[in-house]
């Protein structure tokens, strides 16, 4: 069987899952290849699925992307599939979930013709675009700095682009972000993410923000928000799906949905990098 990983050129020596996945993919007897995305030169039928890994330099040119997502899809098996690629790309899912009653961080959405200044007031708020990752183009601000974030949102939207504000939730300078993983439905592990934006801090240009990781184990809470998210989802199970949560004085909070190309963080769950493979291998068949 041969499997591609998907990744970005910017992205190979970034990506920490790519070795483990792989050495777990030739332990499982499967032919497993790093490969550029966009590289014109790749013939993705001539491989039995394609896996999205690190193609984390898509924001930019998502059309161009998703046009490539959908002519692979064509001649081999992509994970995840095109439709759940357009879905998750734009964070105004989060406004759907919202609607379902998943316990969502409180969301605010600007289309490009809206007034930048009605973004809500806020004592401490986050202003990014709707496609992003990475935490790029995205803001931490508080009220007295309301005319700057009104001019961030002001040039997201003069670019065509769709805009985010949510509450910071001061909690997570101490208590952090949880990512939790799941693989074919079941979960796998979770870690610790530290805060990423701080306050005064621009937008970062690197592929994403340098992020300070540790493994955790989920409470009770976090497994129930978790279930709730993917319980919501309009797709059948999918082959992987992180869900990242936020603590907040009502509990735990969606703050994004990752089914395109997350960061898994094989390394620091014990065996995650077989339990993905395996429920790679099953799909495969």
């Amino acid at each position: 069987m041969k499997l591609a990983l998907a990744t970005a050129i910017g992205a190979f020596s970034l990506d920490e899952d790519l070795a483990p996945l792989r050495e777990a993919c030739a332990e499982a007897g499967i032919e497993a290849h790093a490969l550029a995305w966009d590289d014109p030169t790749v013939g993705w039928a001539r491989f039995d699925a394609v896996l999205l890994r690190s193609t984390w330099d898509y924001t930019g040119r998502l059309p161009e992307f998703l046009a490539w997502c959908e002519r692979t899809a064509a001649v081999t098996r992509l994970w995840n599939p095109p439709g759940v690629v357009r879905w998750n790309t734009d964070k105004r899912y989060l406004g759907e979930l919202a609607r379902q009653g998943v316990p969502v961080i409180e969301s605010h959405f600007l289309a490009p013709g809206d007034d930048p200044a009605t973004l809500p007031d806020l004592e401490e708020f986050v202003v990014k675009p709707t496609v992003g990752a990475g935490s790029r183009d995205a803001q931490r601000y508080v009220r007295d700095e309301r005319a700057a974030a009104i001019e961030h949102a002001r040039r997201l939207l003069d670019q065509d682009r769709h805009v985010l504000v949510q509450p910071y939730l001061k909690a997570v300078d101490e208590q952090g972000e949880t990512a939790l993983l799941f693989f074919d439905g079941q979960f796998s592990h979770a870690i610790r993410k530290g805060p990423l934006l701080k306050h005064g801090q621009g937008p970062t240009r690197a592929l994403f923000a340098a992020e300070h990781i540790q493994s955790r184990t989920p409470s009770a809470a976090e497994h129930e928000v978790a279930a709730k998210v993917l319980a919501a989802l309009p797709f059948d199970t999918l082959p992987y799906a992180r869900v990242d949560l936020l603590p907040s004085a009502d509990g735990p909070q969606l703050l994004e949905l990752e089914l395109t190309e997350p960061s898994v963080f094989l390394p620091y769950g014990p065996g995650a990098a077989d339990r993905f493979v395996a429920a790679l291998k099953r799909r495969l068949g």
